[in-house]
């Protein structure tokens, strides 16, 4: 049975499994250090100009994200479908990423394909 508790801004989750409320808030904080630890080596290799260092910078965020979604008690499928109505609301509202690129449609069929 899963059950969520609130304290503060945090969330926890309780799967059945070893419930530890010090591991998930102690899980948590290494993750948002995590995250920002990787937009700094982001915004560094943006200097430098390497694509492989785009990459992976890139998909360590993504990959994160989802990972403290998931601790703050939100599913996989919850933040694929708010990924998909902010760029519907985006592309709705005209937002210039679509108007002068079109990045937004091009997301949005990529995922589609997935």
């Amino acid at each position: 049975m899963l059950k969520v508790y609130g304290l503060g801004r945090c969330v926890f989750v309780d799967n059945g499994k070893d419930f530890n409320i010090a591991k998930n808030v102690k899980i948590i904080e290494w993750l948002k250090t995590e995250i920002l630890d990787s937009i700094a080596g982001l915004f560094k290799g943006l200097q430098k100009g390497s694509e492989q260092v785009f990459v992976d910078f890139l998909a360590n965020i993504i990959v994160l994200t989802y990972v403290l979604g998931r601790r703050l008690g939100l599913s996989f499928r919850e933040l694929d479908q708010e990924v998909l109505n902010q760029i519907a609301q985006n592309k709705e509202s005209g937002h210039q990423l679509e108007e002068w690129f079109g990045d937004l449609s091009a997301l949005q069929q990529h995922i589609d394909k997935r």
